[in-house]
């Protein structure tokens, strides 16, 4: 394939900058056609939402409301006539056109009255608009009139999740800024890696890679709605991916340019140095792509929209970074990668430090593997306290006028659900008996059902837990609720909180069958290429407990607050998002899986080297010749990658933060103590067993020479680790200059 890519040099460069301006000239365009909507077809909730947003023009449903208190002074109730009036006149004066509200002026309805009568509160529910920030044509008309405001000489105050989330600014930004801040970062480790102009080659790769990837995005949104988070990814794993790909090839190459008799300038040397480089290191990139593509096939599997449009736009990164470095950078570097290696001196390729350690935990295999296993498990154990759902109000309420109103709320005994009410739709004529029934649930703190809120024979009811919804006890007078009201005929439950469990049930109630379906056909790829059932084993155990540390990671920074604030400023929100873990899991698992891909291919390209030259005592040597040899180069890469992590972290949006905190916690625990640690120690422990392949698994995994019978001894399959070689088609290193001028090939 290389070869044919570098006869037609031309006409490979043509089709790749055409590519590349198209998607950059689009990519704007794209971005406007991303979606901000997150829905569940056939689910209850989402049904009732649908519902409300069609009869109440796209007021309330899984928006939350905001929420207006004021505590009247002493001497004074807020039931008395004259603080109605000033209290009913303000909220009909905040509610947008087209919004609802409710509150005890209009009502009279004791839920929203405190037991001393001087706090009320009052729910507005303004038109939403489909962004991540839903009421921000509205907010700051209603914040200038709340804060001129006074009923009884008091002041009033405006709280609720979208103020107290920080939604409450509709500025959207493009993914630019992150993504020049990680190229720059990614510049940075790769002109330490390289110390020489081939730096640039690979973030050159990503900048076509990116672009690319939007214009198939764009593709995607003639399909079906793409989430907006999908710009982000694209721009930030994508330069991730790319560079990582690009760096493998390129240095590979660079180890085949250093070869006796291979750095000649004759057009053949440099030919014969790509197609080789890119036979053994191109293969483990489409390896790695592959297996990157089959965890993301994960989301595209899953019944929600919005996790499949992410798993749509995941996929194409690590197909559209594999093609680049099979085909444009083959090119680039037969024209330029000589001059670009510049200043030109020879390297070792193996690195002296990684030659240590690989010695190191080759020669103590079981202790370095029960210690590295133990941080591990350690790093993991925090996962047992996962708490999914959206944040809790009360660790959203962090300091400042909005987090002293809601407090001041809850301390007045209204309860902490009323930032997030369950929205039930019922019969008009039926509403004052299904009211009655859910006021009496228990664990409900609070109900209303003003009569305004009635539209085409429907009135809503709000109804509110004494607890947050999030919370355990909350979660469960939400699923109480919603039970009793769906027992009416007719009667539908929604809100956020009710969504919310629906969301839970859609993304991880097949989690079992979609992890195995995501194992089986990785190990299978693995098997394929490794000819090995032990080896793909272990990376899927190993990616298991890497990724379970990673989770243990987000439960600690996000969830429990241990460094949420110094880290990003940000508190920590008391819980996981209910999309991040299957996200993160679908991502992490197939970038983890490259570092074994890599380091793997090149201890079984030793150990076979080794058989074809009679040794016998194999094991160690693989280990530390391919650890010492892909070490550098697997942390250089993690460490493009977590920069990458770190600027998406830095998109002030507090799901992407929590998001990119496990990816770049998942890689760079990964890249050290999985696979510069506990992958070597195994290794060496497992010894020949790491080589166990029977051959009715080559008959069952259809593989050419298992099927007719050959045996399963390592040296048989020597052919795996690259294309076979004649005589006449020895790689460089083994053929003389007079030979290279000649032409023989």
């Amino acid at each position: 394939m290389t070869r044919w890519v570098l006869a037609h040099r031309w006409s490979v460069v043509l089709a790749w900058v055409v590519l590349t301006l198209a998607g950059g000239a689009t990519a704007g365009s794209t971005i406007d056609k991303l979606s901000y909507e997150s829905r569940l077809p056939d689910k209850p909730a989402q049904e009732a939402n649908d519902t409300l947003a069609q009869r109440f023009a796209d007021t309330g449903g899984k928006n939350a409301p905001l929420l207006l208190v004021v505590t009247v002074p002493e001497g004074t109730t807020a039931d008395s006539a004259a603080v109605r009036q000033e209290w009913g006149a303000l909220v009909a004066e905040v509610t947008p056109r087209g919004g609802r509200s409710v509150s005890y002026a209009g009502t009279g309805d004791d839920s929203l009255l405190s037991v001393d009568k001087r706090t009320t509160v009052a729910l507005v529910y303004p038109p939403a608009n489909p962004t991540n920030a839903p009421y921000a044509q509205s907010l700051p008309r209603i914040k200038k009139t709340v804060e001129q405001a006074r009923i009884a000489g008091a002041p009033v105050e405006l709280t609720g999740q979208p103020v107290l989330s920080g939604r409450d600014s509709g500025a959207q930004r493009s993914p630019v800024y992150e993504t020049l801040i990680g190229a720059v970062g990614a510049l940075v480790v790769l002109v330490l890696v390289f110390a020489s102009g081939l730096a640039i080659v690979p973030v050159l790769m990503a900048a076509v890679a990116i672009p690319t990837t939007f214009l198939l995005v764009r593709g995607v949104t003639g399909i079906t709605d793409v989430s907006f988070i999908v710009q982000f990814l694209v721009a930030l794993i994508g330069l991730g991916i790319a560079i990582d790909y690009a760096l493998l090839v390129v240095t590979r190459w660079r180890e085949e340019r250093n070869k006796p008799g291979a750095d000649g300038p004759e057009p053949e040397a440099r030919k014969e140095a790509i197609v080789w480089s890119v036979a053994s290191a191109g293969r483990a990139v489409a390896l790695s792509g592959a297996t990157v593509a089959i965890s993301l096939a994960a989301l595209v599997v899953l019944p929600v929209p919005f996790l499949r449009s992410v798993g749509y736009a995941g996929l194409l990164i690590p197909l559209v970074s594999v093609a680049v470095a099979l085909t444009l950078l083959p090119v680039l570097l037969y024209a330029w990668g000589d001059k670009l290696d510049r200043p030109r001196r020879q390297r070792r390729p193996d690195s002296r430090m990684w030659s240590k350690v690989a010695a190191l935990t080759t020669r103590r295999p079981a202790l370095c593997a029960i210690l590295s296993g133990a941080l591990l498990l350690a790093l993991a154990a925090p996962v047992l306290a996962l708490r999914l759902g959206q944040p809790e109000t009360e660790t959203l309420a962090q300091g400042g006028r909005p987090a002293k109103a809601f407090e001041r709320i809850v301390d007045a005994g209204f309860g902490e659900g009323i930032a997030r009410p369950v929205e039930v739709l019922v019969d008009a004529n039926g509403t004052d008996a299904v009211n009655d029934k859910l006021d009496g649930v228990e664990g409900v703190a609070g109900s209303v059902a003003p009569a305004d809120w009635t539209r085409d024979g429907s009135r809503i009811v709000d109804v509110w837990t004494t607890e947050d919804p999030s919370s355990s006890g909350g979660r469960e007078a939400v699923s109480t609720v919603t039970a009793t009201a769906r027992e009416t005929p007719g009667v539908l439950a929604g809100g956020g909180p009710a969504q919310d469990a629906d969301f839970i049930d859609a993304v991880y109630g097949s989690l079992g069958l979609i992890v195995l379906f995501v194992g089986l056909v990785t190990f299978t790829v693995l098997a394929r290429s490794l000819r090995s059932v032990v080896l793909p084993l272990k990376a899927l155990v190993l990616n298991a407990l890497s990724t379970c540390a990673a989770y243990g990671v987000v439960v600690l920074v996000w969830q429990k607050g241990y460094g949420s604030e110094a880290l990003f400023g940000t508190p920590a929100i008391g819980a996981v998002t209910i999309w991040i873990p299957m996200a993160v899991f679908a991502f992490l698992f197939g970038l983890s899986m490259d570092y074994e891909v890599f380091i793997l291919h090149r201890i079984r390209e030793t150990h076979l080297d080794l058989i074809a030259k009679g040794e016998r005592n194999t094991v160690v040597p693989s280990v530390v010749t391919g650890i010492s040899r892909t070490g550098r180069l697997v942390t250089s890469a993690a460490l493009i990658l977590f920069l990458a992590f770190t600027a998406l972290a830095s998109i002030p949006i507090t799901d992407v933060k929590v998001f990119a905190t496990a990816l770049a916690a998942g890689i760079i625990i990964d890249a050290t103590v999985v696979r510069g640690l506990l992958t070597p120690a195994l290794v060496t422990l497992l010894g020949r067993s790491n080589w166990w392949f029977p051959r009715s698994v080559g008959r069952l995994l259809a593989i050419p020479g298992q099927a007719s019978g050959a045996g399963s001894r390592p040296a048989s399959d020597a052919a795996a680790s690259g294309p076979e070689r004649s005589p006449e088609e020895q790689p460089p290193a083994a053929r003389t200059p007079e030979e290279l001028q000649q032409g023989r090939v």
